[in-house]
């Protein structure tokens, strides 16, 4: 099977409107609005887990990067392995799902700190291009905890 190979501006594009929705989470908790935040913050756990179980090429926000904006772009110079920024969508559905279960169990502060971490992981990704998820999985993949091809099949 071959990896499938993806446009590395497109997770970058995702992150970007993903780091934008965790400001307003974080901004409606913090204020007091809490019931807004949790809807959004439930429905980006959502789109994290159908890019973790669908792959990043069939996520929303990858379907809109490829048909509004890849069109308005020069090629990209080169593509990239589908699977370490899948695996990273991955990431990101545990950590909202946790921030969204402690939120309903009481736990105080739980939805702001998830939303924090989250925040700052597709921050660095959008801005920086700086994949933590990606860099989580390879560290996996070099200690042999996975194997490359483990987890392919989700593209």
């Amino acid at each position: 099977m071959t990896a499938q190979r993806i446009d590395p501006r497109g997770p970058r594009f995702s992150a970007g409107i993903t780091a934008l929705l965790l400001l307003v989470v974080i901004g409606l908790a913090l204020s007091g609005a809490t019931a807004a935040a949790v809807v959004i913050f439930a429905a980006l756990t959502a789109l994290f887990a159908w890019g973790a179980f669908a792959g990043v090429q069939r996520h929303p926000y990858g379907l809109l990067f490829r048909a509004l904006v890849r069109p308005r772009l020069q090629p990209p110079i080169e593509l990239e392995d589908a699977v370490p920024p899948t695996f990273a969508q991955g990431v990101g559905f545990v950590i909202t799902l946790a921030g969204v279960v402690l939120h309903l169990a009481g736990v105080p502060l739980a939805l702001v700190i998830a939303a924090s971490a989250a925040f700052v992981a597709a921050f660095l990704n959008s801005v920086f291009g700086y994949c933590l998820g990606c860099q989580i999985y390879l560290l996996l993949v070099r200690t042999r905890v996975l194997s490359r091809t483990r987890g392919a099949s989700a593209g």
